[in-house]
């Protein structure tokens, strides 16, 4: 039962830093900045994700 679970929280966590990631590099932010936050988000997954959702950049669709 223990390893569905993690395998679940895993593919979870994935889709998280996939949405965090296409969101990232559709933002209206420098290319130094969405380098720094996908690497953020890739090395410390949850942390990562958890500190982009506070104070990432933000999507261009947003600031018309």
């Amino acid at each position: 039962m223990g390893i569905e679970i993690a395998g679940l929280g895993g593919l979870i966590l994935l889709g998280l830093a996939i949405y965090a990631i296409v969101n990232i590099i559709g933002s209206s932010a420098g290319t130094g900045a969405k380098v720094l936050w996908t690497l953020l988000v890739l090395v410390l997954p949850l942390i990562g994700f958890i500190l982009w959702l506070i104070a990432g950049p933000r999507s261009a669709r947003g600031m018309a």
